[in-house]
This record gives C-alpha cells, sequence and structure tokens, in this order.
C-alpha cells in the first residue's frame, strides 16, 4: 500500500497482518480525497483518524495538507503498525497515535474532520455520531450512512464493497 497523493506520494504504508484490519485501498483514498480537495477541507485541516489500522486515511490527510492528525486504534498490534508508519514517514511532529476506544475518545477531539472507517458489522453510527463535535465527517461502511439528527449527507458513492459517505453538521 502507498500513499496516493501529495509530499508523501508513493511512499510505503505498512498494513497489519490478519482479517481484523480492512485498509482502505488506494482507488478510494483517492477518490475521497480528491472530494475533499474540490471541497477545500484538507489544507490546513486538523483530522482526527479513527479505527485507525494502518493510518492511511489520516496519513493521505496529512500528506494532502492537513495540519495534524490524531490516530485513534484499540488494537495493539495496528496500533504498532500504525506508530511504525509515523516513524517511517517522519510524521511525529504532525500527528499523534492514541490507544483506545475511538466511540469514547472522540468525544474529547476538536478537530475539522473526521475520519472514520470502523470494523464493517459497526451499527452504532448514530452514537458515533453524536459524540463529535467536527463539522465534517468521512464514513467508509459496507453501505451508505443515513444521517441522524443535527447531520446531512452532502455526498455518498460506492466503490466496489465499500461506501463512503461524507456528512456535514447542519
Amino acid at each position: 500500500m502507498r500513499v496516493v497523493a501529495g509530499e508523501l506520494r508513493g511512499r510505503k504504508i505498512d498494513a497489519p497482518e490478519g482479517t481484523e484490519v480492512r485498509p482502505t485501498t488506494d482507488k478510494v483514498r483517492e477518490a475521497v480525497f480528491n472530494a475533499l480537495g474540490s471541497l477545500n477541507l484538507v489544507d490546513g485541516a486538523t483530522v482526527a483518524d479513527l479505527y485507525a489500522g494502518s493510518g492511511a486515511l489520516g496519513i493521505e490527510a496529512l500528506s494532502r495538507g492537513a495540519a495534524y492528525c490524531t490516530f485513534i486504534e484499540r488494537d495493539r498490534s495496528a496500533l504498532r503498525v500504525l506508530r511504525g508508519n509515523l516513524d517511517h514517514l517522519s510524521l511525529g511532529d504532525r500527528s499523534k497515535a492514541v490507544a483506545g476506544d475511538a466511540q469514547v475518545l472522540v468525544r474529547g477531539l476538536d478537530v475539522d474532520i473526521v475520519l472514520a472507517d470502523p470494523p464493517y458489522r459497526f451499527e452504532s453510527w448514530p452514537q458515533l455520531l453524536s459524540g463529535i463535535k467536527a463539522p465534517f465527517v468521512v464514513a467508509e461502511a459496507e453501505r451508505e450512512i443515513e444521517p441522524p439528527e443535527g447531520w446531512r449527507s452532502v455526498r455518498a458513492r460506492r466503490y466496489g464493497r465499500t461506501w463512503v459517505t461524507f456528512l456535514e453538521v447542519v
């Protein structure tokens, strides 16, 4: 897996072994960040990458001009790989990797964009979104995410088995 575009374009990102982490494909990351770029949301933004896994989404944001990214990952093995990726790409001064439950830790974050890519069978979108203070969320799931009260869907696209829904606070 590689960074798709920006200052780190072409640099390698390791992925955790096993089936628990499902890294976002290059094609999906490219589409997501091209769309975010066209909305002028990434440059200078503070970002949270929830259920970060390898960190591919947050690393792509940093590569494309985000100012800072907080990565949240519960799995210790994935967290080791994520921290290795951040070290390898010299992103330590622009990022932080935190161990813990994204649904709990997101409540304390004040960021511009949340990138949320939980496991596919995740059903707690309303609860997760209720704890997010950010005005914009990119939700990656096996289906389109219906916006709960207080949110609206800006864009939803399917890429193979993956749906990406852009949500913003109303």
